[in-house]
């Protein structure tokens, strides 16, 4: 991959990204003419997903207590993260043989049926099959998408690219819970997973409406450097590390501290994924080798500590302060102004050839912003005071992962984007599913009563601070 070379003359064209990427003027945006109808399609997918993650979030606590599994609820969460790993790494496999399209197609109509179920389940385990499905077409989706960025824009649009998709989470961020909050007390928790469905079908025809340009940014991409038999392998692997996944999560929704079928399953499941994720991630990552491998550990630390901790905000919002789910729903959309100022910051021309400082800014800001809610969480301040610890951590979690995704691309030729993507997406989504598991097995290991369990937020979300710090440590390891 060549690398963008600028000048001051206008009228000179710059070619960036390979063939693939073709010519493009150096004024040329995100929305010019050339890109606009594809950004806008990337756009519309980004806030489906963007939506239903906010909005079930605030309607979790209800659905989990008509479903008598409040107990289990982080696997509500978690299930849709393990399935979401084996659509990753389908959609790695498939993108590199075939190009996005199939995957978008796929991923969104799996995507609105997983959704549907949700909200039709009357039993906690149906409801679970609904979150599976739902995960496994997001999985398929958020590759897909990578690899089209990857191929569709010079290298110079790719900050951009990713700061307008972050941009993207704002208004779904903002009006998700408060929309969710009045939603389920004025009609029912399903009725939020419902409405997803109207979106899904939009953004499905704003692709329909781009096949020919995603299409044509597929034609001189050259072979991937991976064969048959190793694409084959990728696949397996893939399903044995939802599978090891699934177990982890089962095995520690409800743990206590006792043998029993459930420990043991748990711990196969940890086992299996020590051993299925080195096979999927660059050689060298657990070991946070300079390079691609850092950027990989960093997007998995992040996400674990960052959604192993804002999963059961809502949950200790509600129980444990009395909060309404309108107010909770409140604090968590203000929240999530950070994480668009963080990516907005880092789509800035100026940090164009040293992007890897943000990565370890991002982590210190992650890990002020989750100590300043253990401290909310253990002194009993005011509880409106966590938006401000959200705004920080989002700030912190925008800055990093729209930095790493670019630098993902940028050390990695066009023809392997696929596998690249899915790579950055398996340490996303394994480090999400293991914050959530870790956060849940403490919950349950521990919890009591509702209204007594201010201590056990305080201990979960102490140790995900540990493991938020460790991405300063990886940030300065990327740049080779």
């Amino acid at each position: 991959m060549s690398s963008p070379t600028p000048s001051p003359a206008p009228e000179q064209v710059e070619q960036e990204g390979g063939p693939a990427a073709g010519v493009t003027r150096p004024r040329d945006g995100v929305f010019a003419p050339t890109h606009a109808l594809l950004s806008l399609a990337l756009v519309a997918l980004i806030t489906v997903i963007a939506f239903e993650g906010m909005a079930v979030s605030t309607a979790m606590p209800d659905a989990a207590r008509e479903l008598d599994a409040v107990r289990s609820y982080g696997l509500a969460f978690s299930v849709m993260l393990t399935t979401q790993l084996l659509g990753i790494v389908l959609a790695g496999v498939w993108c590199d043989r075939v190009g996005p399209l199939p995957s978008l197609y796929a991923g969104q109509a799996l995507f609105g049926v997983g959704c549907a179920v949700c909200g039709s389940s009357n039993a906690f385990g149906l409801f679970l099959v609904g979150r599976g499905v739902a995960g496994l077409g997001a999985g398929l989706i958020i590759v897909a998408g990578y690899v089209v960025i990857g191929r569709a824009y010079p290298e110079s649009l790719r900050p951009k690219v990713f700061s307008v998709i972050s941009a993207a989470w704002v208004l779904p961020s903002l009006l998700g819970p408060p929309i969710a909050a009045w939603v389920t007390t004025t009609w029912s928790w399903r009725w939020v997973f419902w409405l997803v469905v109207v979106p899904v079908v939009v953004a499905l025809l704003a692709v329909v409406a781009r096949h020919g340009q995603i299409a044509a940014a597929d034609q001189d991409v050259e072979a991937s450097s991976r064969d048959h038999r190793q694409h084959a392998r990728a696949a397996w692997f893939g399903l044995l590390i939802a599978a090891s996944a699934g177990a982890l999560q089962w095995g520690t929704h409800e743990l206590e501290f006792a043998w029993s079928v459930q420990t043991v399953t748990a711990l196969l499941g940890v086992a299996g994924l020590a051993l299925t994720a080195p096979l999927l991630l660059p050689r060298g990552t657990w070991l946070m080798r300079r390079g691609l491998p850092s950027v990989m550990v960093a997007r998995f630390l992040l996400t674990c500590s960052f959604f192993g901790t804002i999963t059961y905000i809502p949950l200790m919002l509600v129980n444990e302060r009395g909060l309404s789910l309108g107010a909770a729903g409140t604090i968590l959309a203000v929240g999530s102004l950070g994480w668009s100022t963080g990516s907005w910051i880092q789509g800035r021309d100026r940090w164009a050839g040293r992007r890897e400082p943000l990565v370890s800014v991002g982590g210190l800001l992650l890990t002020t912003g989750l100590a300043a809610i253990v401290a909310i969480t253990h002194f009993g301040w005011n509880p409106y005071l966590i938006a401000l610890g959200l705004v920080t951590c989002g700030t912190g979690m925008g800055l990093g992962t729209a930095s790493l995704s670019v630098l993902s691309l940028t050390l990695t030729p066009a023809a392997d984007h696929g596998s690249t993507s899915s790579s950055l997406q398996l340490a996303d989504s394994l480090g999400s599913v293991l914050g959530i598991a870790a956060a849940g097995a403490v919950f349950a290991a521990l919890h009591t009563v509702a209204g007594r369990d201010a201590p056990v937020f305080v201990t979960m979300w102490l140790g995900l601070c540990v493991v938020s710090a460790l991405v300063v440590v990886a940030g300065r390891r990327i740049r080779t």
